[in-house]
């Protein structure tokens, strides 16, 4: 972790602006194609959903503005983000709620992350990851999804994004799903949400 001179931070003047609002998230949902991310998971036998936390996480870390934190005031800049994912218990309707580490080989955290949630028996579990460090996961699968709001508590300063998708959809050949963000301004622009779209989908028609 690296602790921000804010007199030197080239982001100060964006951020003074929207530290002034006491809601300064905003929501954006857009279409991502994941057709190649479908084609390596029935390769590889492992789960879509799982796979898709996973490239998400590794994208945002590629986004230098996505690792910028805000600890009440001061600004850090964190050295790694950990995916913590909803999950349903099989048979049920009842989810509880899986975090682990990313790692290195996508392959190897979709088998981790089955093994942890199918062995997980609280609803939430902590590891050594500082909160801010967390990215929020949730996947609605029964219905393809235009737009998302999460629940969270009145603190502006909240610097952790919401991910959100539903049923993807066949368009011709192609697999298209419905991706949301929920953001803090104070910290990340549309530009940043961006080059987030570049790395993921880029990484999704390499693999």
């Amino acid at each position: 972790m690296t602790v921000i001179d804010k007199n030197t931070w080239p982001r100060r003047e964006i951020y003074d602006f929207f530290a002034g609002l006491a809601h300064p998230f905003y929501a954006l949902t857009f279409p991502v194609d994941v057709t190649g991310l479908r084609a390596w998971c029935r390769r590889e036998g492992v789960s879509f959903y799982p796979a898709m936390v996973y490239g998400v996480t590794r994208a945002m870390e590629r986004v230098d503005a996505f690792l910028y934190k805000d600890r009440g005031g001061q600004i850090v800049k964190v050295d790694r983000l950990v995916p913590s994912f909803t999950d349903l218990h099989p048979g049920s309707e009842q989810f509880h709620i899986v975090t682990l580490e990313a790692g290195e080989d996508p392959a190897d955290f979709c088998r981790r992350a089955k093994e942890k949630s199918a062995a997980q028996t609280a609803f939430i579990t902590h590891g050594p990851w500082a909160e801010d460090e967390l990215v929020y996961f949730s996947c609605l699968p029964w219905f393809p999804l235009t737009a998302v709001t999460n629940e969270r508590d009145a603190d502006p300063a909240d610097s952790i994004p919401r991910v959100t998708w539903g049923r993807w959809q066949e368009e011709g050949e192609r697999t298209i799903l419905h991706l949301s963000l929920e953001l803090n301004h104070r910290l990340l622009d549309g530009a940043h949400v961006g080059k987030f779209y570049a790395e993921l989908t880029g990484w999704m028609e390499g693999l």
